[in-house]
């Protein structure tokens, strides 16, 4: 049998060794604050615009590191760089994150992606654990309370659809809350968190899911109902497959090893449909009744499906034991690294064509920053460290 705790080491010495001394080394603007995304391959910048998203992603994850890891003072300060430059320049005067800064932190684009604060609440929940300053506890807190105020309505005034006629929502926020309530904790507390959780399963397993095939919608009406429309019909497998380990770890949470079965098993049908048989690698977008999609970048291969694909393989495997995740695993850890890390400069590549060969030799950008590479190394590390929870009889038990 493939023997998945033996690629931990790998992992961690990619994380340690070569990615996240990249972003230590190139990222960080000195001058005026806050990181630097657009990378090239050897770091050098080619943009100095500010997207406050990846700024959030980047303070949570050198706090997570000091946090989890070790505590190295340049980690440390990494994180406090950019949560300064984010709490000096990142909100409106309603508290609500802009998508994008320039250099010296004027806004350029208002704060109409709530995924902004989704993250900027992250980076200051995992730097309070790191500084407990009251100071970051509150960013926290307050922003919280901003998304779930608007989790109904995202976008609110800078919403472009017409109301009325075709209202649909959309599987990325619920995703993400499942994460983020998590990540938070140690701020909101058990009871809110408890409160939290049965709404945010209940989207993400049952109004998002597609019962007659097995897979999770990207959009769907209000009432949850299937809207057959260049919307209503999209799938993302790779939004799929890294909820599916964020139910993981809600079910490690709530002691539930059946829903821990129930997310793998949607991830695995996921994953097989998704999975280019012609080519290798998982497509970006499909259409559930196989019709053309409206996205032309639909058969791209990209970095954070696959690193999301192989965190949810190794903790269902340590969750459930199944076999299948370690095949898939291998399947996946031998496409991923062949493909996407760059084996001669630092950091991996984002972008690839349909066939694997690589689309946009950037390191950086507007949409991938320092986070899903690490994130993923990270997690695949610690947990193929971990024995695994379940025997073959003892998961045919539950």
């Amino acid at each position: 049998m493939f023997e998945m705790k033996s690629f931990a080491q790998q992992y961690q010495r990619e994380l340690l060794d070569n990615v996240i001394p990249f972003w230590l080394q190139h990222s960080k603007d000195t001058e005026h604050g806050g990181f630097f995304t657009c990378l090239d391959r050897y770091g050098n910048v080619f943009d100095t615009d500010k997207f406050i998203w990846l700024q959030g992603r980047q303070v949570w994850m050198f706090s997570m590191l000091y946090n989890n890891v070790e505590k190295k003072q340049e980690w440390l300060d990494m994180a406090l760089h950019g949560a300064d430059f984010l709490e000096k320049y990142g909100r409106d005067e309603e508290g609500s994150f802009y998508f994008s800064l320039d250099q010296t932190g004027k806004p350029l684009i208002q704060p109409y992606n709530i995924f902004s604060d989704c993250f900027a609440a992250m980076a200051f929940g995992a730097l309070y654990k790191a500084v407990p300053n009251p100071r970051y506890a509150e960013i926290a807190k307050q922003t919280f309370a901003n998304i779930v105020r608007r989790q109904n309505n995202p976008k609110g005034k800078y919403s472009k659809a017409y109301p009325g006629t075709r209202e649909l929502k959309n599987f990325a926020l619920p995703m993400i809350l499942c994460n983020l309530s998590l990540e938070l904790e140690h701020i909101l507390g058990s009871d809110t968190v408890n409160e939290f959780i049965p709404g945010v399963l209940h989207e993400v397993m049952d109004v998002f899911y597609h019962e007659e095939t097995g897979l999770i919608l990207e959009n769907v009406f209000l009432d949850g109902s299937f809207s057959d429309s260049f919307e209503g019909r999209l799938l993302n497998p790779g939004h799929a497959i890294e909820a599916m380990w964020f139910i993981m770890d809600l079910a490690e949470r709530l002691n539930d090893p059946a829903l821990a079965q129930k997310a793998n098993d949607i991830a695995l049908r996921t994953l097989e449909y998704g999975w280019d048989k012609e080519h290798g690698g998982i497509f970006y977008f499909l259409d559930i009744k196989g019709a053309p999609t409206q996205q032309l970048e639909w058969d791209q291969k990209l970095w954070w499906v696959h690193l999301e694909t192989l965190v949810c393989l190794a903790k269902g495997y340590q969750k459930t034991g199944d076999e299948r995740n370690a095949e898939w695993f291998k399947i996946v850890h031998e496409y991923t690294w062949n493909h996407f890390k760059d084996k001669e400069y630092n950091e991996w590549f984002g972008y690839l064509d349909r066939r694997g060969d690589v689309l946009l030799n950037l390191k950086g950008g507007k949409w991938k920053g320092c986070f899903h590479v690490p994130r993923g190394l990270y997690q695949v590390w610690k947990t193929l460290e971990k024995p695994v929870f379940a025997s073959k009889e003892e998961r045919l038990s539950i």
